[in-house]
């Protein structure tokens, strides 16, 4: 059991390492809503890969990582708009996000199936879209 504690602990302290580049990505604000002055979180796209990976981490405000880390309990409403624009993001990660929570958001929103139907992702993001769900 202490050899698996010792294994997360090094991948967190290596998930950790990643921290600076990523606040200097997303210019210290949250990478989904675009929110400043919030407290950020490493959050690491899913299907998360053994060792972290820059590209596919987030630096996320706790209210978009608790609805990305679980997006059944995503909470419909227009507060999720951004997540239209977010879905152009030049960032794939950011991009992947955004449609994986807009397709849930779909199921009740008519927006959200709107920002959907406008968008032509090549097969590279709809690969990443799929993969973790």
């Amino acid at each position: 059991m202490a050899k698996g504690r010792e294994e997360h602990e090094a991948r967190v302290a290596a998930l950790n390492m990643l921290g600076k580049d990523l606040a200097r990505r997303a210019k210290s604000k949250c990478e989904l809503c675009e929110r400043g002055g919030e407290k950020l979180q490493i959050f690491e796209v899913p299907p998360v890969p053994r060792d972290p990976d820059f590209g596919r981490s987030l630096l996320l405000c706790a209210e978009c990582a608790d609805q990305a880390a679980d997006p059944r309990r995503l909470k419909s409403g227009e507060h999720w708009r951004f997540l239209a624009g977010q879905a152009w993001s030049e960032n794939p990660m950011v991009q992947v996000m955004a449609i994986r929570l807009l397709k849930r958001l779909a199921k009740t929103q008519d927006w959200a199936r709107e920002a959907l139907d406008e968008l032509f992702l090549d097969e590279e993001i709809e690969a990443l879209v799929t993969e973790g769900e």
